[in-house]
């Protein structure tokens, strides 16, 4: 089947320019000139995909974001500007998968596109699940082949990155993965994000489990090293 991908983005040679490049990589691109127009469009005709602008007219992108986390963990990839640091923050702490700052390589979006396509695919396996697909830790039960996580039997709804780092940390309590770690676990070896990415998805992993259990506090924080799974 082919990969349906939604580009939105009030900047129009950006819109023609993208989707040339994606639709000559094979992708379905649908284009939207901004937030409440995909939000529209996605609701009538899903994509596997959101590539999103930050900054847009009526609704932005972490609106656009916030709306579609309402409906299920679909990917996103934002578009940001350097300066737009607080923003890209912001968005990476509401779920977003990646972000890439504008002037971008389109090279490199695509291959951003296609490493979060690859997480979400095997995360979202609908096989039927093998003792292997299972990490349980304790309270934690990891449901690879389902993507289902639950903390004491509550339901823990993570997003595709999300779930990869929990299950590279719950997979050897007490060891200490340094965030470069984390990152190939999360993003594939060649996929370059900085430590403020996975910071960011650390503290929204937290929140996350917090809302069903305000005591959790399995996920360590060791300043300078890295992080760690608590030991039961």
């Amino acid at each position: 089947m082919v990969t349906r991908i939604a580009l939105v983005d009030d900047d129009r040679n950006i819109l023609t320019s993208v989707s040339m490049t994606l639709e000559a990589e094979g992708f379905e691109v649908r284009t939207f000139g901004d937030g409440e127009e995909a939000l529209k469009g996605l609701g009538a005709r899903p994509a596997d995909l959101v590539v999103a602008d930050i900054k847009m007219p009526r609704m932005d992108g972490i609106e656009l974001l916030t709306r579609l986390r309402q409906s299920g963990p679909i990917p996103v990839i934002f578009l940001t500007s350097k300066d737009e640091e607080v923003d890209e923050l912001l968005g990476l702490k509401l779920g977003a998968d990646d972000y890439i700052t504008k002037p971008f390589s389109q090279r490199l979006l695509v291959e951003r596109i296609r490493a979060v396509l690859r997480r979400d695919q095997l995360a979202r396996s609908k096989a039927t699940p093998e003792p292997a697909s299972l990490v349980v830790r304790g309270d934690l039960l990891l449901d690879g082949a389902r993507h289902a996580c639950t903390w004491r039997g509550e339901p823990i709804e993570l997003t595709v990155t999300e779930f990869l780092l929990v299950k590279a940390l719950a997979i050897r309590p007490g060891h200490v993965k340094s965030r470069d770690q984390l990152m190939d676990a999360a993003y594939g070896e060649h996929i370059y994000v900085d430590d403020r990415t996975i910071d960011s998805h650390i503290k929204r992993i937290r929140k996350k489990f917090k809302v069903v259990d305000t005591e959790f506090s399995q996920i360590e924080t060791l300043y300078g090293v890295g992080y760690r799974y608590k030991e039961a």
